[in-house]
C-alpha cells in the first residue's frame, strides 16, 4: 500500500517541479520582461477612464488654480505673476475678507453643532420604534436627493415678505422679522434650509451604527439597572463614536464649501451678511473677472479644510474608540 501511494503521489510530484523548474527559468537576452501580472494589468485598463477623469477635471485645474493665486489674470487678459500680492492684498488690503472669513467660520460651527444633534437624536428616535424604520429613514433621507439650488428656490419663496413664513410668524405673535431682510436672521434662514436639505444623510448613517451594537450589551447593562440615558452615553454612543467621527469630518468639509444655499437665497446679504469664502470666489472671479485673487480666495479655503480636519483627527485620539 505505502509503494501505491507512492506512485499515486509521483505525477503530482512531477509536476510541481515542472511548474518550479519553469518559474526559475531566467530570462533570455532578447526577451522582454514583465513588470506587471497580467490580472493587474487588466485592473489598470479598466482603472485609466476614471483616472483620466480625475487628472483631467481635479488634479489639473487645482494645480492651475495654484499657479494662477500668484498672477493677475483679468480673465479675458495675459495672467501677469504677481507673486504673494494677492495673499497680501487679503489679509491687508480687504477689509471684506475678515468679515467673509468670520461669516463662513460662524456658519461652519452652528451648522455642524445642529446637524450632528439633530441627526444622532433622529437616529435615536428611528432605533427605538418597533416599526416603520425604513419608511421614516426613506422621508428624512428624500431631501438630500434633492438640487440644492431646486430646494433653495422653494425655501426663497417660502421665506419672501408676506410669504407662508412671515404669515406663521404673525399667526404666533412671535413679531419676528422677515428672514431674508434682516441682517440678523439671513444666516439663520441659511442654515435651517441647509440643515433640512443634508441631515438625513446622517440620520442614516447613525441609525444604521445604532442598529449594529450589540444586543446583548444593552441586555446586560439592562439588567445590571441602567437606564435609557446610562446605556446610551455609557454603552451605545462609545460604540458609534467612528461612524460620528466620520460624519463630523465630512459635514464640516462641506459646511466651509457652502455655496448654492446662499447664491439661491440671498446673494450674499443684506449687505455682506451671508457672504461666505464659496460666494466670495463666485463673486470674485465670475464677476468681478479677478482670477488670480478668487484662486488665493480658494486656497485659503482649502488652507481651512485640511486644518480643521488635521484638527478633527488629532482630537478623535480623545473620543473615538474602536472595537479591537
Amino acid at each position: 500500500m505505502r509503494q501505491l501511494s507512492l506512485r499515486q503521489d509521483q505525477p503530482r510530484m512531477e509536476e510541481d517541479m515542472s511548474q518550479s523548474a519553469v518559474a526559475e527559468v531566467p530570462l533570455q537576452p532578447g526577451q522582454p520582461r514583465r513588470f506587471l501580472k497580467p490580472e493587474t494589468q487588466t485592473a489598470m485598463l479598466f482603472l485609466l477612464p476614471s483616472f483620466l477623469g480625475f487628472m483631467v477635471f481635479m488634479a489639473l485645474p487645482i494645480v492651475a488654480s495654484l499657479a494662477l493665486s500668484f498672477t493677475n489674470w483679468q480673465l479675458i487678459s495675459t495672467p501677469s505673476f504677481v507673486g504673494f500680492q494677492n495673499y497680501i492684498r487679503l489679509f491687508t488690503v480687504d477689509p471684506a475678507f475678515y468679515t467673509v472669513l468670520s461669516n463662513t467660520l460662524f456658519f461652519a460651527v452652528e451648522y455642524l453643532a445642529l446637524n450632528i444633534i439633530v441627526s444622532l437624536t433622529l437616529a435615536v428616535w428611528i432605533s427605538s420604534l418597533k416599526r416603520g424604520k425604513a419608511i421614516f429613514r426613506v422621508i428624512f433621507f428624500l431631501p438630500t436627493f434633492t438640487p440644492t439650488i431646486a430646494a433653495s428656490v422653494v425655501w426663497l419663496l417660502i421665506f419672501t415678505p408676506d410669504g407662508l413664513a412671515d404669515t406663521i410668524i404673525r399667526a404666533l405673535g412671535l413679531g419676528l422679522p422677515n428672514f431674508l431682510l434682516s441682517s440678523t436672521w439671513a444666516m439663520q434662514a441659511v442654515v435651517l434650509v441647509t440643515l433640512w436639505a443634508n441631515v438625513g444623510y446622517n440620520v442614516v448613517m447613525f441609525n444604521a451604527a445604532l442598529d449594529l451594537v450589540p444586543k446583548h450589551y444593552l441586555e446586560a447593562a439592562t439588567i445590571d439597572g441602567a437606564n435609557a440615558w446610562q446605556r446610551f452615553w455609557r454603552i451605545r454612543l462609545p460604540l458609534i463614536s467612528p461612524t460620528i467621527f466620520f460624519g463630523t469630518v465630512m459635514t464640516a468639509i462641506t459646511s466651509l464649501q457652502v455655496f448654492d444655499e446662499i447664491f439661491a437665497m440671498t446673494r450674499g446679504g443684506p449687505g455682506s451678511a451671508t457672504a461666505t469664502l464659496g460666494f466670495a470666489i463666485y463673486q470674485k472671479g465670475f464677476s468681478n473677472f479677478q482670477m488670480g485673487y478668487a484662486s488665493a480666495l480658494a486656497w485659503v479655503m482649502f488652507v481651512m479644510i485640511m486644518a480643521l480636519t488635521i484638527l478633527q483627527f488629532h482630537m478623535q485620539r480623545k473620543w473615538v474608540h474602536y472595537d479591537d
